[in-house]
């Protein structure tokens, strides 16, 4: 079935200092998205740039989350971390902790929290590190989003506990028979027409080719281009220049600018 609004969320925020990962057009990619994933500082990010990103979400009007990765940046949080489940979401608390109080700081609540990279795909293996996850997130915040894929230890946990949940789609990653993405640390620069078609079809068939050729059913609420993807700029505008024309609306999964 024809999907007839969905959420578009990019990474934000992923630089340090003087430094920027991808093309650095984040203001120019603020407001065409409706959810922003803000780098909290451990792959990505430090406190000025969480600062000015927020800024910018807000003045766009768009929801804001956490994206907590492996404390990695020199490797960009895409290298494994063997730690236990609890260290790791003692690491996610700090970075969320550390980006609420920038959000709160414009009256604001946080809407959303994605895991990262490397983090991202652990998390969607491990059943016993999600599972700890999201029942501490239940302690401290159960109405926070959890961004995952639909076929992850993530989202089954997170179902069963009560955690609510935004399933993913990648506009910029190929998927295996299993509905997962294929992970690779270098993106070549794509097509900006085939991504928008890419996505397009996934919205109104719920199917999507994965790299052994086959046609799988997908079903999700966001779809996430990366920031740090040669062209995102162009990606994120063809994609929603297809689907507004489709007559597909585009909104964060709920208010993204609900008071405290």
């Amino acid at each position: 079935m024809k999907k007839q609004c969905v959420d578009l969320n990019s990474d934000m925020g992923e630089g340090f200092g003087p430094w920027r990962i991808g093309d650095g057009v984040d203001e120019a990619i603020m407001p065409l998205i409706s959810s922003a994933n803000i780098a909290t500082g451990f792959h990505a990010g430090d406190p000025n740039i969480m600062a000015r990103t927020v800024q910018l979400a807000r003045e766009s009007g768009v929801g804001i989350g956490a994206h907590p990765g492996f404390r990695d940046l020199v490797g960009f949080g895409r290298r494994n971390i063997t730690e236990t489940p609890q260290t790791l979401v003692n690491d996610i608390l700090y970075q969320l902790g550390a980006l609420r109080e920038f959000v709160r700081l414009h009256g604001l609540r946080l809407q959303h929290v994605k895991p990262h990279g490397a983090l991202y795909m652990h998390a969607a293996r491990d059943e016993a590190f999600s599972r700890v996850l999201v029942e501490t997130l239940q302690q401290v915040d159960p109405n926070l989003l959890l961004f995952c894929m639909e076929s992850s230890s993530t989202y089954r946990v997170a179902r069963e506990i009560g955690q609510p949940v935004v399933r993913e789609f990648y506009a910029d990653r190929d998927y295996d028979r299993s509905g997962s993405i294929v992970f690779i640390r270098r993106i070549a620069r794509l097509d900006p027409e085939q991504v928008a078609e890419k996505v397009l079809r996934a919205c109104v068939e719920g199917k999507v080719r994965t790299v052994d050729g086959d046609h799988i059913d997908i079903d999700f609420d966001s779809v996430c281009i990366h920031s740090d993807t040669p062209g995102a700029l162009e990606l994120v505008q063809k994609t929603r220049e297809h689907l507004v024309r489709e007559g597909i609306r585009i909104a964060a999964p709920q208010a993204a600018t609900t008071k405290i």
